[in-house]
């Protein structure tokens, strides 16, 4: 598959767990990628490079619109589709392939080529100014608790969305373009759960562990959270404010 292609058609409640490292991230890379695309396995590994980068935080999206090719994405959620959809429009060039990685949120690249991600990163580091919201992340006595500092620049509303991320993932494909490789993916996201939207003003957004799950997944799936201020809002998402990782294990 050419990645040009256009779309066609448990024992966490008392333990607790350190607030993101310090030192902001430089970028949020997120991959679109599906089990079904033959062009996919070398961003995926690269995903996996990606994620040993304290200064990145990568999100694997895996998407479900190749599944008509005769293999279900086992991991693929149809938000993923949409917000990929979502984020060509927004930028105006409809540009939706696999593998295609999205550098906060606002410039694409393919996928499996790091030296066009990482001049994507600088790109915006030179031109938009992300992830200047020094957003923390913590768990404690059962509870995500994500605080969002007061704006001190033009960006001063977004969503704060929260997701629980699985660090590695093998699947063994049955059929379809990958048909008999064993594959790994690398913290991909289980599910979005947005915790509310930011006005500018100091806030704190919390949830319980417990309501992270759903029936894909539990608790025990889950390595790690990650959460992001995105301007723009899900239906045009645009320049990624800030950003934190907590482990869970």
């Amino acid at each position: 598959m050419n990645y040009r292609h256009i779309v066609i058609a448990a024992a966490l409640a008392c333990t607790a767990v350190s607030p993101a490292a310090a030192g902001e991230p430089r970028a949020v890379v997120e991959l679109f990628t599906s089990q079904g695309c033959s062009s996919c396995p070398p961003a995926d590994r690269l995903m996996g490079q990606l994620a040993q980068d304290p200064s990145l935080v990568t999100l694997s999206l895996p998407v479900d619109y190749w599944d008509y090719l005769g293999w279900k994405d086992t991991l693929a959620l149809h938000g993923n589709s949409n917000h990929q959809r979502e984020y060509a429009i927004t930028r105006g060039d409809r540009e939706v392939y696999t593998p295609q990685a999205v550098i906060n949120g606002i410039m694409h690249a393919l996928g499996s080529d790091r030296a066009a991600i990482e001049n994507a990163i600088a790109q915006t580091r030179r031109s938009a100014a992300p992830l200047t919201l020094p957003v923390k992340l913590s768990v404690a006595e059962g509870k995500v608790t994500v605080h969002v500092p007061a704006a001190e620049n033009e960006h001063r509303d977004g969503e704060v969305w929260l997701f629980p991320v699985t660090n590695k993932v093998l699947v063994k494909i049955g059929r379809g373009e990958n048909r008999g490789r064993a594959l790994s993916y690398y913290n991909v996201v289980r599910r979005w759960v947005k915790l509310g939207d930011w006005s500018g003003k100091a806030e704190d957004f919390s949830m319980p562990l417990t309501d992270l799950p759903d029936a894909d997944f539990s608790l025990k799936d889950v390595d790690h959270l990650a959460v992001i201020v995105q301007s723009g809002g899900a239906a045009k998402p645009g320049l990624m404010l800030g950003a934190a990782t907590a482990a869970l294990r």
